[in-house]
């Protein structure tokens, strides 16, 4: 009996529920503007911490009619504040119940409110807005659809210190990219925000440093305004120092440390200025300890890896301060066996982390690593390194397999690690695993990569090729994208370097005649010299220049002629007549430009041509079709000399540059 009765009573539960949610519904259609107001208290006093209550008063419609009270005119301003207060308890439930009020368009509404003369249903409807804008689900642009609302915030800064707290947060959440960080510093916000970080309150301080710290980030026109602007007679750069302290809340040596990180990394502040050298650097330093949260020593790493990236002084400080080398690698240890974790929530946030602390290691190894070899060294003699970035290449989360890519390429740079290291672990294979099918922009990091591991003297060139890297290769210089073009491209390039003739002629066989025309016409003249580049490796040793040429012969010379009739730079030039050079050095091979009266005089041309390096090429194409010990010799000297070519080189014996005059 008792499972009978089971589902009425289920029932009854959800419709009693359901029921005394309407009620609250119904109040707000009353006659009596009293009991509208009462019935809103009462509503608000109802869903204050209660998911459910509020799930249930969205799907009873209680949403538009809130919305219509809130911009009725009629409604008095006590009506609409609370009105708004309910709104943003509704918005602070889950993420569905945000979706609900952006489908039922309550920014336009709340913007709307903004224009009021009362200041607390101003501080209610920004205060709503700041609950919704926080919310993932949110799109940020939703702020920037109409332009007279930034000016408006902007002027409402001044009104108290909730407005100046909401706004500052509604920004820092809405500031996403370039975009809008120049609507924000083109409608004032430098100047708006600025005197705020000396507010007494310490939530007014810490969001208008939020601010400044997503303004700045990767914009060099907000970090050179910043570092000029004075509060109290006091400059930005100062005070950001002062809020560093360790005194100061963690939160806010953070986000000062990351706002002088970006007025660094922009070239606003120099790398070498105390206050980055003696605070910034000590400071996100400590951030990755043992005893920070999680949180924080992730934002700390990163933050560092971004500070030190493209400067080897900064590298070798953080590298030795705190041991931080040997620190970071406490952040793999993550989430701690099971047993020693008997709080079940606490388990649920370390696994949460424990991505998140990964990327922020693999990404700072990466930056401690890019220059020193001493360092590198350091890195990969820490306890299980090399495994760890093995492992990190095949994690499901495509962030941390983004930074194990960019760590291991920052590592790949050390001859010596390539030989050893790298070797000892076969580190090869689970990278072309990830060449295989990865997103563009672990593809770019990866391919990178593997131009090191191509280095003549890479023990891993060998097994590379042996697992289809040439076709791999080949079908990166088709790519759309720019960087994998080149990488394709230069990783060819490494891998004809002094290789055997079976290599060479598979690489030319995998280009396609019309693949290596494509590259030589391409836009991008980095593309266009790696590709020489691998034209003078495969044309090198005369074997190979002659079987090439034998096959090849036709097309390499019209590529060659398209390119000294271009409009090109020296470098290309240069290049291009460096591979004419390799080909007169051939037995065979030679005889394609002897026969080809228009390249002889482009040889000529170059050899009077007013850049030494150019004449200096040229003679060397010269040299190579005269020497006097091969066959023909005689002709082809006879040739050149009918051309003017001894009167040039007559001329260029006078020449002031001893190079060109020894030659």
């Amino acid at each position: 009996m008792a499972c009978v009765l089971e589902a009425p009573l289920r029932m009854s539960v959800l419709s009693e529920v359901t029921a005394s949610s309407r009620h609250y519904v119904d109040r707000l259609f009353d006659l009596d503007p009293q009991k509208v107001l009462q019935g809103v208290i009462d509503m608000k006093n109802a869903v204050i911490g209660n998911n459910k209550q509020k799930a249930n008063l969205i799907v009873l419609g209680a949403v538009p009619r809130l919305l219509y009270l809130l911009q009725q005119e009629t409604s008095s301003t006590e009506l609409r504040t609370e009105c708004a207060v309910v709104l943003g308890s509704l918005a602070m439930g889950t993420e569905n119940n945000v979706k609900s009020l952006l489908d039922c368009h309550i920014i336009p509404a709340l913007l709307q409110g903004l224009l009021s003369p009362d200041l607390k249903f101003i501080e209610a409807c920004l205060r709503c807005l700041r609950t919704i804008f926080i919310s993932p689900v949110t799109p940020e642009d939703l702020l920037y659809t109409d332009a007279t609302v930034i000016s408006h915030l902007m002027a409402l800064l001044s009104r108290s210190r909730y407005t100046q707290e909401y706004i500052c947060q509604i920004f820092s959440h809405c500031c996403k990219g370039p975009d809008h960080q120049t609507i924000l510093f083109n409608h004032g916000a430098v100047q708006n925000i600025a005197h705020l970080l000396v507010s007494t309150s310490y939530k007014v301080r810490m969001q208008a440093l939020k601010c400044f710290s997503v303004l700045a980030f990767e914009n060099p026109q907000v970090s050179m305004t910043l570092v000029n602007v004075s509060v109290d007679g006091e400059l930005l750069p100062q005070i950001f120092v002062k809020m560093l302290q360790r005194d100061k809340p963690i939160e806010m040596q953070l986000t000062s440390a990351k706002c002088l990180t970006s007025m660094c990394r922009a070239g606003a502040i120099r790398t070498d200025d105390p206050c980055i050298v003696l605070k910034t650097l000590p400071c996100l330093v400590r951030m990755c300890s043992k005893d920070r949260l999680l949180e924080e020593r992730v934002e700390g790493a990163e933050t560092l890896a971004y500070l030190i990236e493209t400067d080897v002084e900064l590298q070798r400080m953080a590298s030795i301060s705190d041991h931080l080398i040997v620190m970071l690698a406490d952040y793999f240890k993550y989430p701690s066996s099971v047993s020693a974790i008997t709080d079940i929530k606490r388990l649920d946030h370390d696994l949460k982390h424990a991505h998140e602390l990964r990327q922020a290691a693999f990404k700072l190894y990466a930056s401690l690593g890019a220059n020193d070899e001493d360092i590198r060294k350091k890195i990969i003699e820490t306890e299980n390194m090399m495994d760890r970035i093995v492992n990190g290449l095949s994690e499901s989360s495509i962030k941390v397999r983004l930074a194990a890519v960019r760590c291991l390429h920052s590592l790949s740079r050390s001859v010596q690690q390539l030989r050893t290291s790298f070797q000892d672990h076969a580190v090869w294979k689970p990278l072309m695993k990830v060449l295989q099918n990865a997103p563009n922009e672990i593809l770019v990091v990866a391919s990178s990569t593997l131009c090191n591991l191509l280095l003549e003297f890479s023990p891993s060139k060998e097994p590379i090729l042996e697992s289809g890297a040439i076709e791999l290769l080949c079908s990166l210089t088709q790519s759309e994208n720019l960087a994998l073009r080149v990488n394709g491209i230069w990783a060819l390039m490494n891998m004809a370097f002094q290789a055997e003739q079976k290599i060479k002629s598979d690489i030319l066989r995998g280009l396609s005649t019309e693949q290596l025309f494509q590259l030589l016409s391409d836009s991008d003249v980095n593309v266009l010299m790696k590709t020489l580049g691998l034209l003078r490796n495969l044309l090198s040793t005369r074997p190979h220049i002659d079987h090439i040429m034998s096959t090849h012969g036709k097309q390499i010379m019209q590529a060659v002629t398209l390119i000294l009739e271009g409009e090109h730079n020296i470098e290309v030039k240069e290049q291009t007549l460096c591979i004419l050079a390799n080909i007169a050095d051939g037995t065979t091979a030679k005889e394609l430009i002897m026969t080809n009266d228009d390249i002889l005089q482009k040889i000529k041309y170059y050899m009077s041509h007013s850049n030494a390096k150019l004449q200096l090429a040229a003679m060397f194409c010269i040299s190579n079709l005269i020497w006097n010990e091969e066959e023909g010799s005689q002709e082809r000297q006879d040739k050149l000399r009918d051309m003017g070519i001894v009167d040039i080189l007559h001329k260029l014996s006078q020449s002031s540059d001893p190079n060109l005059c020894d030659k």
